[in-house]
Formats: structure tokens, sequence, C-alpha cells
């Protein structure tokens, strides 16, 4: 792990992100979703318990491993595993990991958790060990423009005089090339102020990449605090006045686990004081093997979030997996899928400017989420055909030649991608806009002010649209119900001239679960969860925060989602039905969309060269 320090320097306009994982869903990804995931989510061979927790040590996922171990036919095999205790590890722990084989990889003493990487033939001794409260896989981890200040009314809050100076925002990503202009301040310093990695991997290559050796980050960097000098304004970030923190946690192809993610969110944590970091930027995700209350990567997102950091994370780009005719529904990623994280989705803006000409990109995943039927994504912002920041040398640039766009200074300084890392950075920059304004906003009243304020695409008259993908010859129909579209499009003017106040508390914008009444095929709201009491949270408690201002009136009617006639949850017969909503029903409900052999990636959700029409 390598990191450099900067000194913090005065902020300026100056850069902007993108978090992308749409542009180019090829066929075959999709097909290779299809077929390897097996989609079948359900762990029905281990009970949860009362508490949320499995009542194995051992997560389902690993269930086969562990039977090899207990028939001693391991051959040698070797697991990466996050090991979570009942306190904070000590030397001992460390030492008896050691004695079964185990090989220290990262300490996460944030969750009381360390990840290893150990024998398979240990998984026994694991899971009769009374100090240990859970054992899961380290998912490897993946990644999930000018059009979007105008769609989302930024100028209005730089008008005002705000741009997101003095918050400082951490890009846990690909890294940050901080030698982009855009990213300097008046005095030709960077505002890129820390760099640390945790990949373990070479920060630069023969090609002249730096910090960022695939694209991504660096784009994502880009979108949120640009200052657009290479473009003579154009392209500039939501919150060019920002401080970006750069916490590189995926390599030169967008890869990470689940453990270079949770130690970056650790660190960010630890840094929070010193640069006075106020957001996380996710633009990132994996499938869900489990629900929300078990999984570490959870667990640390809640950790930043209760710490007082706000945390926004890309919904995914699996809109377009149709299990059973699901349709896209039930694709939402880790960790979008944790109730406290304002998770985003992305829109297009199919040539225009203006927020009502904005539509959903086929791409962006839908809710409600795998196992605990949360409501995702939150709110959607633009993410197709983003134009930001490119990074010299590095392999989206290398991939994608012609995706790269020319500065006024006659050089290759910009790039294009798509996807829902793309539109998580333009809510990053408005929460970094709102912080500025207001800087004693807790996370929750950020996200509360930022939902409410959303325009709600419904009130464009938009029941379903739909998009022609030349590359997968594939037209995909999308509608704008509460899965699809959340509370709708960000509206960075109506949130900046807001004044209304959720509560401050931890969980007073807790995203709502939605269960199916077998009784009378209903879907209603509950609000809270086990540790949030359900008249703590600030939706539908009074006119100001009603469900139906949040949502907009003709998605929820009073605590009932009123869904369209083609959706899958309206007939429970349908096989597209089960892949939603599980093998029963209410919010244990197991989802096949994941399936038993959960997806690997854990990556950045972005994509060169999307041709949705």
């Amino acid at each position: 792990m390598e990191y450099t320090k900067r000194s913090p320097k005065p902020a300026g306009r100056e850069e902007r992100h993108s978090a992308a994982w749409g542009k180019r869903l090829s066929l075959g990804l999709v097909v290779l979703l299809a077929t390897g995931m097996a989609f079948g989510q359900r762990w029905n061979n281990l009970a949860s318990e009362g508490n949320g927790r499995f009542s194995s040590r051992i997560a389902p996922e690993l269930s086969s491993l562990l039977a090899k171990a207990h028939h001693g036919t391991t051959k040698g095999q070797t697991v990466k595993v996050i090991v979570q205790y009942k306190q904070v590890p000590t030397a001992a722990h460390y030492a008896t990991m050691q004695g079964r084989g185990g090989r220290l990889n990262t300490k996460l003493h944030m969750i009381k958790s360390a990840a290893f990487t150990i024998p398979v033939s240990a998984l026994a001794a694991l899971e009769a060990d009374p100090e240990i409260l859970s054992v899961t896989i380290d998912h490897p981890m993946n990644v999930m423009d000018d059009l979007t200040n105008d769609a989302t009314g930024v100028d209005a809050a730089w008008t005002a005089g705000y741009n997101g100076a003095g918050v400082g925002v951490a890009v846990i990503d690909s890294g940050i090339n901080d030698s982009h202009p855009d990213l300097q301040d008046a005095n030709g310093n960077s505002r890129v102020v820390y760099h640390q990695d945790f990949t373990g991997t070479a920060t630069t290559n023969a090609n002249g990449a730096q910090y960022d050796l695939y694209g991504h980050g660096t784009h994502v960097a880009g979108i949120i605090a640009g200052n657009g000098s290479l473009s003579a304004g154009q392209y500039a970030g939501v919150a060019p006045g920002a401080t970006l923190i750069d916490l590189r946690a995926l390599d030169a192809n967008g890869a990470g686990t689940d453990s270079t993610v949770i130690a970056a969110i650790q660190q960010a944590i630890a840094l929070q004081n010193t640069y006075n970091i106020r957001i996380i930027n996710l633009s990132l995700g994996r499938g869900i093997p489990e629900s929300y209350t078990q999984d570490p990567l959870c667990q640390a997102v809640e950790a930043a979030w209760n710490s007082g950091i706000v945390v926004v994370v890309a919904a995914g780009n699996y809109g377009r997996l149709s299990v059973n005719g699901s349709n896209g529904f039930g694709t939402v990623t880790a960790p979008g899928n944790d109730p406290l994280v304002l998770t985003v989705g992305a829109t297009k803006s199919n040539g225009s400017g203006s927020a009502s000409s904005e539509t959903k990109a086929s791409y962006s995943s839908k809710g409600p989420t795998t196992y605990d039927h949360v409501v995702k994504p939150d709110i959607m912002a633009p993410g197709n055909d983003i134009v930001s920041l490119s990074a010299p040398g590095a392999t989206l640039e290398g991939s994608y030649p012609q995706e790269l766009v020319t500065g006024t200074d006659g050089k290759n300084d910009y790039f294009t991608l798509s996807g829902t890392s793309m539109a998580t950075p333009a809510v990053v920059g408005a929460a970094a806009l709102l912080l500025q304004e207001q800087s004693t906003l807790t996370p929750d009243q950020v996200k509360a002010r930022l939902m409410k304020t959303a325009t709600k695409m419904n009130g464009f008259g938009l029941v379903s649209t739909s998009a022609y993908v030349p590359h997968l010859s594939q037209t995909f129909v999308d509608f704008y119900d509460l899965f699809s579209v959340g509370s709708g499009l960000l509206n960075v003017q109506a949130a900046s001239t807001n004044t209304d106040l959720a509560p401050a508390t931890i969980g007073s914008a807790l995203s709502p679960s939605a269960v199916y009444n077998a009784q009378n095929g209903t879907v209603s709201l509950v609000y809270g969860n086990s540790t949030v009491a359900s008249t703590s949270v600030v939706w539908g408690t009074s006119v100001v925060w009603g469900t139906s201002v949040v949502w907009g009136t003709s998605i929820v009617n009073g605590r009932s989602v009123v869904w369209g006639t083609s959706l899958p949850w309206n007939n429970n017969l349908s096989s597209a039905f089960s892949v939603v909503w599980g093998t029963s029903t209410g919010t244990t409900a197991s989802s096949v969309v994941w399936g038993t052999s959960v997806s690997d990636a854990n990556s950045a959700f972005t994509d060169a060269g999307d041709d949705e029409q």
C-alpha cells in the first residue's frame, strides 16, 4: 500500500468525475451474466436467525467449499475471505489464523474484520471458532459531461457563489491523474491533495499514465470537480472548487476486491478531519450474495455514513438483464443496496440539455434489491455519453481512442464514457455544493434534500420509453416507476434553494423496503429496519416529506405503490415474478437474480462507445 500526501491547497473550479458501466454492454457480457451467474439466489439450506445473520458462521456462497473441507477433498485449494470477529482482531487472532495456514492480506478493524487468503481446508476450523462472527468471500470489485450541468440546473448554484470550495471528496476508484490542468487551482497547484494505493499494483506505466492506469477515476474526478480550463468551461464539473482525496482501490483493468474498497473507506474515515472529507464517491459495485445486514462491504459504507460522511453509490449497469422476463428489475448492485446510502441511476440526454428531455438509460439497474427488497435507486442523474477528463496512457483511452475529445489546446484532454458510474459523481458534486452552502447538514439531510427536490420524471408525462441498442440489435422498454427512477432526476437548482430539513439523526432518510401482500396483490412501502424505528424515518411523516412528494403523485398512493400493468410483480404466476420477489414473499424473500455463484465483478461501472439510441 503506498500513499502520497499533499498539503491542502486552496480550492477552485477544477475537476469533474464520471462513473460508468453502460456505454457498451456487449451481447457477450449479457450472455455471460445470464449464463455464468447461475441465477438462483436461494440460500435456503442455511436458516436465517432473527438478528439478520445466518446460523452458520460460513456464508452460504462458501457452502460447497465448506463441504469439501469436511470431506477432506480440498486438494490444496485456497480462497480469499473476509473474517469478521466478535471483537477487533488481536495478535492472538492473527497467530491462530497463521497456524491454520492463513495469510493476512488487509486489516479491516473498522468492521472488526481482516482479509485473508486461507486454505479451503481451514473453513471447518473457522466454522467452529467461537471468536468468529462470519466468514464471507472477498469478492472482486469492478468500476460501474457537457450536458449534465444544463440538465441538472448547476448554473444556478454557481451563480449563487457555490462551487464546492472547502469540501473534501474521497474518490474510491482506479486513481486520479492529477496532472490534468482542469484539476489545478488558480496557482497551478493540484486540488488532488492526497493519493494512496490499496491494490498493491503499479501506479505508473510505460505509456505515461500516473496514479490512474485505467482511466475511470480521473473521468469521475472531472465530473465532480473539473474546472473546464481546457474546454472554455464546457466540460466543467458540478463542484469545480472541491478538494479531492484519491484512494485507489481498482487496478489498471478497473478491478479490485471487497477488501481493497473497505480499506479505502476505512482510510477515508481516518482522514476525515484532515481534509474535511464530507463525501465518498463509489462508482463501482458487484453482485449481491447476501442481505446488506451481513455484507462487510455494506457494513463499511454504513460506518462511513455513521461518521458523518455522505456515501454516494452507483446503482449498477444491469438494467438490460432480463431473467425470465424480469426486464432488468432486481439488479441493483452492492453496496448500492444498503438503505442508508444514496444510490444513483443513470439517464440519457437524447441530445438536449433540457431536463424534460432526459429519459432513463436502458442499462441503469432497477430495484428492488436482492434479499431485502429495498427501494432503489434513490435518484437519477445524467450518465450517458458524458465528456470528462482523460487519463493519458490509461487502459480505457488506449482501448477506445475514438472516444477521445480535443481540448482548446488541440490535445486529447477529454474522454467520453457512459454508465451509472458517470451519474454518481454528478450527485456527489451536488452534495458538495449543498455542504458548502450549509456545512452542518448531516448525510441523511443531504440525501433527503436531494431526493425531495428531484424533478419527478413521471411529471413529464412519461409512462414508458423504448431505446434501441444497435450493437445488441435489441429494443429495451423502461417504465418510470419507483424501482426504475427512484425519486426522479437530480435538480441542483431546486436543492440549493430549498430549506426543508429532515431530522439530523442517522437513518432519518433510510430508503424504504417494499413488501408484497399475497392477500390483495399489492406492494407497500415499509419504513425503518431492525435498527431504525419506522417513526424515525422522514418519508410519509408530513405534507412536506410525504411519499407522494418525494416519489411523485402517480408513483405512490399513500403507502401502496402503484405499478404499471406490464411489470413483473403484477402476476404472481409468472416466472418473472419470482425473479423479483423470490420463492417466498415478504422482506426475507430470496431473489434469483444473482445466483448461488455470485458474479466476481467488483469493478467500475464504466463503458466506452455505447450506441443506445
